[in-house]
């Protein structure tokens, strides 16, 4: 069966499903510093519930979100009692990626990290009145970790809660100058079986990828209900120069000449000439660049593309990204800014920095892009709300 599109206007300011308030209300877990709260809010959604065990995330949240201690709860997902938990018609789990991502271990979701994801569907096992909706949000390592095993368990999770499946694959690309890739999970609490295999077979290919389409083929077996959606929008004309904090030339964040020097002498022919190009133009022009070993030897390798690389956290070994500035003769380079990182995934100006970088780049690096969030809620979520109030779970004596 094909499920038509629901346009956003036709769709209710409020509805009313049972054991739910009448509101669009979500609970996020893994909330971080609240990036999905931030996309979700800003097309209408209440988040009433928040999670995380870090206490330094839960800092940068409460500086930005006043109302962070009313329901904010910092602790571990396994101890969270679900009788505490409000209902909502959503329930957001942004898990840790490490055990999933090429840059960690690898070790799947019974690695320490990735498998605090069981610690969400347990609380989901317990709600009697469990949220309609669910969204999940990983790496696109998810896809592929331990031969696809993770991806598939996970998906027998939640077809075991009662949830059918729609998956996405979204590049930040679209909204922000970065590459930052993620898979999206949306399940719908339903019990009627849709063979909709054909919708994501026509789905747009700026929603999926090669990955994406094997791990569908591999699972057919499983329950997925797919939902006709627009394709992404075309990918965003802002550059890395749009998101640059207006540094002085005399700010000690920028390298001394010599360390300037070291990390050309790093650099591929290709890239040395590249930047040569560009020294002597009349203007500034912007790149990103990553230290990166390759065959026994380190390298600086630029990106010449406009965007950044995907944003990564200040812990773990990953690189932290540098900024290379170009032109009227000159050829100067840093780290990268705390505010730098917040306007890449998307956030305004008017959310605080801490005074500890580290805990801003990990807060930043480790969160989502807003407007990515925004476009799921708009384009997805709330045609969901109104299909689920048309199609609700029926329930057998």
């Amino acid at each position: 069966m094909t499920v038509s599109v629901i346009k956003s206007q036709d769709l209710p300011s409020t509805i009313n499903l049972e054991g739910h308030s009448e509101s669009l209300t979500c609970a996020e877990y893994f909330a971080g510093i609240g990036l999905v709260r931030l996309g979700l809010e800003k097309v209408g959604w209440n988040v009433v519930f928040a999670n995380d065990w870090a206490k330094d995330k839960f800092e940068m949240y409460s500086a930005h979100f006043e109302n962070a201690g009313s329901h904010y709860r910092v602790q571990d997902i396994f101890s969270i009692c679900h009788s505490e938990i409000p209902n909502t018609v959503l329930a957001t789990a942004s898990f840790p990626c490490t055990d999933l991502s090429l840059a960690g271990n690898l070790k799947g979701m019974s690695g320490q990290y990735s498998s605090a994801f069981w610690g969400f569907t347990q609380i989901l096992e317990r709600q009697v009145h469990k949220p309609p909706l669910v969204m999940l949000e990983n790496v696109p390592g998810w896809l592929t970790s331990n031969g696809g095993q993770d991806f598939r368990l996970t998906i027998q999770t939640l077809n075991r809660l009662g949830y059918a499946c729609d998956v996405y694959a979204i590049d930040a690309a679209h909204f922000v100058p970065q590459s930052r890739p993620r898979i999206f999970v949306i399940g719908v609490h339903t019990n009627q079986d849709y063979q909709t295999r054909s919708v994501f077979e026509k789905r747009s290919i700026s929603l999926k990828t090669q990955a994406l389409e094997k791990a569908i083929a591999e699972n057919h077996d499983l329950q997925w209900i797919f939902f006709e959606v627009p394709p992404l929008p075309e990918r965003v004309k802002t550059t890395v120069k749009d998101i640059i904090e207006n540094l002085s030339d005399e700010d000690d964040r920028w390298w001394v000449e010599d360390n300037v020097q070291r990390h050309l002498n790093m650099m591929s022919p290709i890239n040395l000439d590249y930047l040569k190009a560009l020294q002597d133009l009349p203007h500034f022009s912007y790149c990103t660049m990553y230290r990166r070993g390759r065959a026994g030897q380190q390298r600086a390798e630029l990106r010449k593309d406009g965007i950044a690389g995907c944003l990564r956290t200040a812990s773990g070994g990953s690189s932290r990204q540098m900024v290379v500035r170009v032109g009227k003769g000159s050829i100067r380079m840093r780290l990268m800014t705390p505010r730098e990182y917040a306007r890449l995934q998307g956030v305004s100006d008017d959310y605080p920095i801490p005074l500890q970088v580290n805990q801003a780049l990990t807060g930043f690096g480790d969160a989502v892009c807003v407007p990515v969030i925004s476009w799921i809620a708009k384009n997805i979520l709330e045609s969901l709300v109104k299909w689920v109030q048309q199609n609700p779970v029926t329930h057998h004596s």
